[in-house]
């Protein structure tokens, strides 16, 4: 018996695979955290009112 590979199971396989890992990344994605000036947005705020 000859061994014979199964193209396209291999190509759903990988695909497959593929999107489980960009869902655990999405999924881990944590955005960075920039450093906020509080008083100066609390400022703009009562310039704006």
């Amino acid at each position: 018996m000859s061994v014979t590979r199964l193209k396209r199971k291999n190509r759903k396989d990988k695909a497959k695979a593929a999107r489980r890992r960009t869902t655990l990344k999405t999924q881990g994605f944590k955005p960075v955290a920039k450093a906020v000036d509080i008083e100066k947005i609390k400022e703009s705020f009562k310039k704006s009112a």
